[in-house]
């Protein structure tokens, strides 16, 4: 009998330890409550489709993964990894020794880079990396987090700082936590200086140009939404949503300078983060559980083209264990898609589906 009472003791113990952890181990988020807006997964204009499944997968076995971001110049392809590696057709170009994310070549040949460790930075046609900025010279406060960009016709080059807060890797933070520590800013290198545009942003990451550069987008990933800030005209400097409500996380964004905005959507919007927001203690609880056991995205290929007036004109879709997923980044060159991923060991391309 004392054995046994020994033996439920210990299981008691156990139990009321196993509770306390859930219930009261720090945890590095201060969650809010907000209100998700609307699931749109199910509407007609985001229908489920397999345009693509046929999506052709490349370099996936040289030893790198996390193609984040495809760049194509004088007929050769650049991608960045999470080795920090730059790679071309022609074996290894650079290596940033942070975490190349989007990228883009200059007037002058230079690869721009927003790397999500070492901030904005500029590699030469011999590889030579330098640092551009690695702070915002308007309010004085370092990036953590630099995400994607654009270049404009003038040089000056838009980017986003996704997380002002918790620095990158922070993805899962900034989901449970939800509070807008994103910002986008310019860097004009005829006076190398920095400025912030917009702050509290919702995980601020995609940034592309429209065709006339007018405006400026960036994607409020954890928000569901696509932010508009305008440079030219009569509401140049303010701001306004382009799109709101989508069925996924909007990760990068790109323009194919014909009018076409592509949206690479990292997953669909996800049962969990819809039901917990808000209840912000669950989700404290939750993100103390071992990340196996939180919710994890699914094998889905989801991209949306739009028209300049944030109208869906392509939605593009393949769910199954073979999709090529997370799809992270799409770029249009000539009548192909280009796709990075955050965690896949290879590229993928498509023609553009009619």
């Amino acid at each position: 009998m004392k054995k046994i009472n020994n033996t439920s003791n210990k299981i008691l113990f156990l139990f009321i330890a196993f509770i306390i952890y859930f219930l009261a181990w720090p945890v590095p988020i201060e969650p809010i409550s907000w209100e998700s807006p609307r699931d749109t997964r199910t509407d007609p204009e985001y229908s489920l489709n397999e345009k693509l499944k046929d999506i052709r997968i490349f370099w996936d076995n040289d030893g790198h993964t996390g193609p984040e971001d495809i760049v194509l110049k004088n007929n050769k392809i650049y991608v960045g990894y999470d080795s920090g590696v730059i790679m071309s057709n022609d074996g290894i170009f650079s290596n940033t020794k942070g975490r190349p994310l989007g990228m883009a070549f200059d007037s002058e040949e230079n690869l721009i880079i927003a790397d999500a460790v070492r901030g904005l930075i500029s590699i030469d046609r011999n590889g030579e990396v330098k640092t551009l900025s690695t702070k915002s010279d308007s309010d004085n406060i370092p990036f953590k987090f630099v995400d994607d960009l654009d270049i404009a016709n003038d040089g000056k080059i838009y980017f986003s700082d996704a997380s002002g807060k918790y620095g990158y890797g922070s993805d899962r933070l900034e989901l449970f936590e939800h509070t807008p520590n994103g910002r986008l800013l310019v860097y004009d290198p005829a006076t190398k200086e920095t400025t912030t545009l917009l702050n509290d942003l919702y995980f601020a990451n995609g940034v592309a140009l429209s065709t006339d550069e007018s405006f400026v987008l960036v994607n409020e990933t954890w928000m569901y939404r696509i932010q508009k800030y305008w440079l030219k005209g009569e509401k140049a400097g303010t701001s306004e949503v382009f799109i709101e409500n989508l069925p996924g996380f909007p990760d990068n964004v790109s323009s194919n300078k014909e009018g076409i905005f592509w949206v690479a959507l990292f997953n669909p919007r996800n049962n969990f983060v819809e039901m917990s927001s808000n209840k912000p203690f669950l989700r404290k609880i939750v993100l103390r559980l071992p990340e196996l056991l939180q919710p994890q995205p699914i094998r889905h290929s989801f991209v949306l083209g739009l028209d300049e007036s944030g109208k869906i004109v392509h939605n593009l879709q393949y769910q199954s264990n073979k999709a090529y997923s997370p799809i992270t980044s799409v770029k249009q060159y000539e009548n192909n898609l280009y796709f990075g991923s955050l965690t896949h060991p290879g590229w993928g391309k498509i023609k553009v589906p009619k």
